[in-house]
Order: C-alpha cells, then sequence, then structure tokens
C-alpha cells in the first residue's frame, strides 16, 4: 500500500533550481536512503516531503491528517542540525516530542523512557543535554523523533507514519551507527516508514529497501541496492574509481576501493 508519492517534483530558490524534477513512490513500512554528492538536492528534497519548503509537482501522503497538530503525530523529522542551547535534561528533550499527543502524562513518560532505551541513552536521562558530546546529542535527537511518532496500538494512522532522517549516522561511533539501522529496520516492520540522507554507502545497501540517486538535482537512479549501487552509477555519482563486490552472507553489494 502506498504511503508517499511524489511525481515531477522541483524545488527552486532565487532562480537555482535545487531539485528538477523528482518522482517515486515510497509503500509503507518502506526504507529509503537518498544518496548522492553534496548539493546534489538531498536536503532539499527532504524538506520538501516535510513541506517546509515551497516546491511544485506534487507530494502526496496518504493517510496523513491535514491539521497540523495531528499530522506532528504522524511525520517526524530529524535535520542535519538541532540546534538547542537550553540546559534541559535528556528526558526532557525527548520529551518535547510528546507535545502534540494527548495520551497523559504517565503514558508520555513511559514512551520517553522506551526512547532512550531504544537509542541506548537510558543512564544520560538526567544528564544536561548541553554537557553531552556530538554523539550522545545525535542519539538523543534520535530518540525525540522516535518519540514523536511512537505507535500507539489504538491510533487508526499506526500505519500512517514517516520519518524523516537527515544525516543520522553523524558523529555516531561504528557501534551505535549499527543500532540506528536495526532499530530503523525494527520500526519498518511494525509500519513506520523512513526515508534518510546518508552518506555511508554501504549502510545505505544493506538497510534500504529502496535507495534514490541525486545528481546535479536530478534523480539518476531509484530502485533496490543491486539496481542503483552499481560501479558505473557510483563512479559517476561521485567522480571515483570505485569498486563493487557482493556482500558474502546476502549478496547486497559493498563498495570497495575508493
Amino acid at each position: 500500500m502506498s504511503l508517499l508519492s511524489v511525481k515531477n517534483v522541483s524545488v527552486s530558490i532565487k532562480g537555482h533550481t535545487l531539485v528538477d524534477d523528482i518522482s517515486f513512490e515510497l509503500e509503507i513500512g518502506q526504507v529509503m536512503s537518498i544518496i548522492g554528492p553534496n548539493g546534489a538536492g538531498k536536503s532539499t528534497l527532504l524538506s520538501a516531503i516535510a513541506a517546509d519548503l515551497n516546491y511544485s509537482g506534487t507530494i502526496r501522503l496518504h493517510g496523513f491528517s491535514e491539521k497540523t497538530v495531528e499530522r506532528a503525530r504522524q511525520l517526524a523529522v530529524l535535520p542535519q542540525l538541532s540546534l538547542l542551547n537550553f540546559p534541559f535534561r535528556v528526558h526532557e528533550v525527548v520529551g518535547l516530542a510528546r507535545i502534540p499527543h494527548a495520551t497523559g502524562k504517565q503514558r508520555d513518560a513511559d514512551i520517553v523512557q522506551e526512547a532512550l532505551k531504544l537509542m541506548d541513552i537510558s543512564f544520560l536521562a538526567d544528564r544536561l543535554y548541553t554537557e553531552l558530546s556530538g554523539g550522545e546529542k545525535q542519539r538523543v535527537q534520535l530518540a525525540r523523533v522516535f518519540a514523536q511518532i511512537w505507535a500507539q496500538q489504538e491510533d487508526s494512522n499506526i500505519n500512517s507514519r514517516l520519518l524523516l532522517l537527515d544525516e543520522p549516522t553523524a558523529a555516531l561511533d561504528l557501534g551505535h551507527q549499527q543500532l540506528l539501522m536495526k532499530t530503523i529496520r525494527k520500526q519498518a516492520a511494525k509500519g513506520l516508514t523512513v526515508i534518510m540522507v546518508l552518506h555511508d554507502l554501504n549502510l545505505a545497501a544493506r538497510y534500504s529497501d529502496r535507495i534514490l540517486a541525486l545528481l546535479c538535482s536530478q534523480q539518476m537512479a531509484f530502485g533496490s541496492a543491486l539496481d542503483v549501487i552499481t560501479t558505473h552509477n557510483i563512479n559517476r555519482l561521485f567522480d571515483v574509481n570505485a569498486n563493487i563486490v557482493p556482500h558474502p552472507d546476502d549478496g547486497l553489494p559493498i563498495v570497495t576501493g575508493i
């Protein structure tokens, strides 16, 4: 069942075309990575889907409310930079995500604790956010967006949820990168649809159902990892001489030799 339809979407700012004629569809519970060089339009496309930018073309989110508060229960966004300079406790930062909801103080507190656990930061709950390392702050912000669209079994829109992540692995160590990717797959199995901008091509290949490759603001390729992560595509995207080899366990492509 389709959750997101993007058709002929373009974004221009001050006469400069940042996204040019992008089209794709995503089903409920699919994970999509957007890849491409710096300046290709990845973050701009994410912002257009989030309705943070004006665009031409059509973006349809099926099963999503038009009301701002209700939509905030269904769609969450993690930008590249999450600026927060107030000395809030970590649990308070994550708790901000529950503002659009009406699930009650105790239920919200339980969800916050679950989200902290999800990102392996329960031990940071009472620490000041401003005193954390960059990687710890990133995990707090990830816990926050997960808490914002936490699935409620009684919610009729349980499968109409979209998470937009812009470079979510930034500042994360190897172990927590893997934790995040496995968490995304587990949440997708529960009906959460995820779109993320990734620079790590091997993470994109291993954990994505679909990959969208952008080059010079245009759509160069869209499909499975096997369709998109090819020697021709990667060398053209990044102007490198890369080698692609199959993973020994599942045959998914691994980028080597850059």
